[in-house]
């Protein structure tokens, strides 16, 4: 048994960390002398509906499929789609097979999470916005919950071994329990031993609602920590929070009043989209937890849909290799390969392993994937209808 109930990385390109069907699927193709050469697609609607998702964990697919006798095109990761492939595999089947499972894993969860963080950050296109969702699951899964955050669009994360595997610095404040190692009424030299303990190049960032009113916590603070104070937090659980706009707004009238108008204040717990619209003009930014680590998985299936040459599908899905385009209206259409596109439209496809080697150029890069998000959001209207 492996520690953490963690399956580990040669389990999952050795194709172990599979579903129990496709090894017998091996099984019996072998008995019966068969491998054919196939299409195989993954999807997660047949036909454009107008419900765009950011396409991500495409990193990860890659690794897993690299090296193999396949040829795969992909669309980049951080682009939007909303119907037909995502990515087509080409080659014997019984080289990808049982990898399926793990390929849908990858793409499926970080599909889910960037589309949520995406969310996050049109809600709230001027504040910071920080992943503190890290939490909320398994500690092997948080390297995947940050990049997902980052690829929709997010400013950082929390999570600090998470940051070692993106190659991302982590950020954070201090939490309660800092305030509550000190006792009730003691705020003030929880605040004095985070400024004496923490790097000189950390924001000094004060939590301000452990056990009084936020503005009496604020204006302590401001006290406390005079000029070395950068702003405060308010993570004010949700049965105690009230009208929690109005508090904000309170607090940054107090500090204006007392000319600290340049501290920030950074709200967080429990949010989502609708609070972030709700706030935005009152806070500098959001510290953003399950509404993106706790999103569902995008559906995606993987499909047969060429034999040897010859198009196959399964009832209620399209046969035949396809490809996809962005449209100058900004619309997602769906054709087969083998076709023309749309006039002026973009195809999004691109190789990204040719006989096995990987030639995907920046199609899984990290800023890259942001900045795709980002414009394609635009380009689709994304959220305007908020």
């Amino acid at each position: 048994m492996s520690e953490f109930d963690i399956v580990d990385a040669a389990a999952v390109r050795e194709g172990r960390a599979t579903d129990a069907y496709f090894e017998r699927t091996e099984a019996a193709l072998s008995a019966a002398g068969r491998n054919p050469r196939v299409v195989a697609e993954v999807t997660a609607d047949q036909f454009p509906d107008g419900e765009f998702e950011v396409f991500a964990g495409l990193g990860n697919a890659v690794e897993l499929l690299a090296g193999r006798d396949v040829d795969v095109h992909a669309i980049p990761e951080g682009r939007l789609f909303d119907g037909g492939p995502v990515m087509r595999i080409e080659g014997p089947y019984l080289e990808f097979a049982r990898l399926e499972t793990s390929l849908l894993g990858f793409l499926s969860h970080a599909s889910g999470m960037a589309t949520a963080a995406l969310d996050c950050r049109l809600a709230a296109p001027e504040s910071s916005v920080l992943s503190f969702g890290a939490r909320h699951v398994h500690p092997a899964m948080t390297a995947a919950v940050e990049r997902s955050a980052l690829v929709g669009g997010f400013d950082g994360f929390s999570h600090v071994a998470a940051g070692e595997l993106i190659g991302r610095e982590a950020s954070g404040t201090m939490p309660h329990a800092l305030a509550i190692c000190f006792g009730r009424g003691e705020q003030e030299a929880a605040w004095r031993a985070y400024d004496e303990g923490v790097p000189a190049d950390a924001p000094r960032i004060a939590l301000c609602d452990t056990y009084s009113d936020e503005v009496d916590e604020v204006l302590r603070a401001v006290e406390t920590l005079g000029d070395d104070l950068d702003g405060v937090r308010l993570d004010t659980t949700g049965s105690r929070r009230g009208d929690f706009r109005h508090i904000v707004r309170e607090v940054q009238w107090e500090l204006d009043a007392r000319g600290r108008g340049d501290v920030d204040v950074y709200v967080s717990g429990g949010l989502g989209p609708a609070d972030l619209r709700g706030l935005r003009d009152v806070v500098d930014g959001f510290g953003v937890g399950g509404y993106v680590s706790n999103a569902d998985p995008v559906d995606f299936a993987l499909d047969l849909v060429a034999v040897d040459g010859e198009p196959a599908a399964k009832r209620g899905k399209l046969s035949g290799a396809k490809s996809v385009y962005r449209t100058a209206d900004g619309a997602h259409a769906v054709g087969l390969a083998d076709r023309s596109g749309p006039e002026g439209a973009e195809s999004l496809m691109e190789p990204v392993i040719r006989d096995g080697e990987v030639v995907a150029g920046d199609a899984f890069d990290l800023s890259a994937a942001t900045e795709r998000a980002l414009a394609d959001g635009e380009a689709v209207g994304y959220g305007s209808g908020e």
